[in-house]
């Protein structure tokens, strides 16, 4: 379950994720799979080459995309969102859910 975030952010990440951008959105999120998971940011974009490239920088494997939705993406969590959050300059996305002090 996803929250925390305007369905006008939510459908700006579904643009650019469309359009081809690597997209990047932060939500809080509740996940019996994820116990210790409160936050996910997910990375998105329609150019799956793109994507897998902009992951190797993170070593992110492409057997991680989720191609559940409309929308492939990365889903990061804990150590790796900060890391990622931080190298993209997410600043806004780090404060507005704490994941600084984490």
């Amino acid at each position: 379950m996803a929250f925390g975030l305007t369905r006008f952010e939510l459908n700006k990440w579904k643009e650019e994720v469309n359009s081809g951008e690597i997209a990047i959105i932060t939500h809080y999120w509740q996940d019996n799979r994820f116990p210790n998971a409160t936050t996910v940011t997910k990375v998105g974009c329609s150019d799956l080459n793109k994507l897998i490239e902009w992951g190797k920088k993170y070593n992110l494997k492409p057997e991680w995309i989720d191609y559940r939705q409309d929308y492939p993406h990365f889903d990061l969590f804990g150590k790796t969102q900060i890391n990622v959050l931080i190298n993209e300059k997410k600043f806004k996305q780090i404060n507005k859910f704490n994941l600084k002090t984490r």
